[in-house]
């Protein structure tokens, strides 16, 4: 994504700064609103942490689409390479999970009444699970893939290097997640909404208006582009379909669903949510093949972006950017929320500060160590996302199943070894030179076979 100053218009700069405008309001709105509804301390982290349970379906919508579609460059990138392959990986792999969760999980996690997810699996198994689930939750939710992603924008404006545009974008979301709670999240998120899906949406309308539909991609693309395991091999997409499966253990979903006003308004959410996220997926896919088929040498991380500037006229170019940063800001600031709560809430008690300056310097602490990382993956999304996302679905998913099915039969020391054994197996699979067919076996599956087996075995092995 090279330096796209020159290409805007004044009319571009314009409606790029209103919906930026209108997105600061939002927080300030949040804010206010934040402000009116903090009463007492109890209530103070009620509302802090959930918006006091307040949270109504259409905002659950906007928020929770929002929230879920930071990573566009990894799945635009995927796309460009593989084509057809992203929806499959990126997209109906998570719709299941997606109706799983909203199905059969939904009524269990709000008969809880739990305020996150740590404190959830204490409830199922323990105080010493709940820490160990707060852990698997910070390493979940820090969010390097978004660091990255918001540093690509900055630094594409700007002609900054890479980490300091990083810096530059993590440390303004810091600055508006820290105002206003869960509740300025969320009002950001519902203007993020719209403009993000109707952003995507206009680059496949502008792009069937100059090339065509499906003839011109079949045309210009590589066979594998149609294929839905392109050219990677059933075993390694299979591995993205369990990757998903880490949905039903995703703090996001969890916080979401205690947010909202009853079971209800979440099992609905999720379900409107999963078609909204269908015709977004169809646009990012698409929208990147075409980006291919028109300019096949352009770099597979930047050219959705690079394709749709070419291709949007004045206003449009300004309207599309905001929706790209819309996009990854609204992943950002909920992942870096949902870490400092984690921290200060979760893992740590600090008795002697507020809950506020608490979650403040959470907030910092983690962009901070979610800086350190991006800069350790040497600013590659797609090695990052799938790094991170497979040890949430490899440790704990099984454990946490097993723990809905047969509620009060698993142990708190069967629990926590498996997690345990899982994590062993898993990093002792990655670091492992392997060769020949073992090649293709993903650690993610080695954990996931891990947790099983422990979980099997009688509770009292484990004691």
């Amino acid at each position: 994504m090279s330096n796209i100053i020159g290409i805007l218009s004044t009319l571009d700069w314009l409606i790029f700064g209103l919906v930026l405008l209108l997105t600061v309001s939002s927080v300030i709105y949040g804010h206010l609103k934040h402000k009116q509804q903090t009463h007492s301390d109890d209530h103070s982290v009620l509302e802090i942490l959930l918006m006091g349970r307040q949270l109504t379906l259409p905002l659950f919508v906007a928020t929770l689409v929002a929230t879920w579609y930071g990573g566009i460059f990894g799945v635009t990138q995927i796309a460009f390479e593989k084509g057809i392959y992203n929806f499959l990986t990126q997209g109906v792999f998570w719709y299941i999970t997606y109706l799983i969760f909203a199905l059969f999980l939904v009524d269990k996690i709000r008969s809880k009444n739990s305020l996150t997810m740590p404190q959830l699996l204490g409830s199922m198994f323990g105080p010493r699970a709940a820490k160990l689930g707060a852990l698997f939750n910070l390493f979940n939710v820090i969010p390097v893939a978004y660091i990255i992603s918001v540093g690509i924008i900055v630094s594409s404006f700007t002609s900054w290097s890479l980490p300091f545009s990083m810096a530059i974008g993590t440390l303004t979301v810091i600055l508006y997640s820290a105002w206003g709670g869960f509740r300025a999240v969320v009002f950001s998120d519902l203007i993020q909404f719209f403009v993000m899906c109707l952003a995507v949406f206009l680059v496949i309308f502008f792009s069937y208006q100059q090339f065509g539909g499906l003839s011109y991609l079949k045309l210009n693309l590589p066979a594998h582009h149609f294929h839905p395991t392109s050219d990677v091999g059933l075993a390694q997409t299979l591995v993205w379909g369990f990757i998903a499966l880490s949905t039903l253990v995703d703090p996001n979903f969890y916080q979401r669903c205690f947010a909202a006003t009853n079971s209800k308004v979440a099992k609905k959410g999720i379900i409107i949510s999963t078609i909204i996220w269908i015709g977004f997926d169809l646009c990012t896919t698409f929208g990147a093949m075409y980006a291919r088929a028109a300019m096949p040498e352009a770099a597979s991380s930047s050219a959705y972006v690079d394709y749709a500037l070419s291709i949007l006229p004045d206003g449009l170019r300004g309207f599309f950017l905001a929706g790209i940063l819309a996009t990854v800001l609204s992943t950002l600031d909920s992942y870096l929320f949902l870490a400092s709560t984690t921290i200060h809430y979760d893992l740590f008690h600090f008795k002697k500060i507020s809950t506020r300056t608490s979650h403040i310097l959470s907030l910092v602490f983690v962009s901070l160590v979610g800086w350190l990382l991006a800069m350790a993956f040497e600013g590659s999304i797609k090695v990052a996302w799938k790094t991170l996302g497979s040890y949430s679905a490899s440790c704990l998913l099984v454990p946490v199943l097993f723990g809905y099915l047969r509620p009060g039969k698993i142990s708190e020391n069967q629990f926590l070894f498996a997690c345990f054994f899982g994590i062993i197996t898993t990093t002792a699979w990655r670091l492992m030179p392997l060769s020949g067919l073992w090649t293709n076996l993903d650690a993610l599956y080695i954990g996931m076979l891990s947790t099983s087996i422990i979980l099997i075995f009688p509770a009292k092995i484990t004691k």
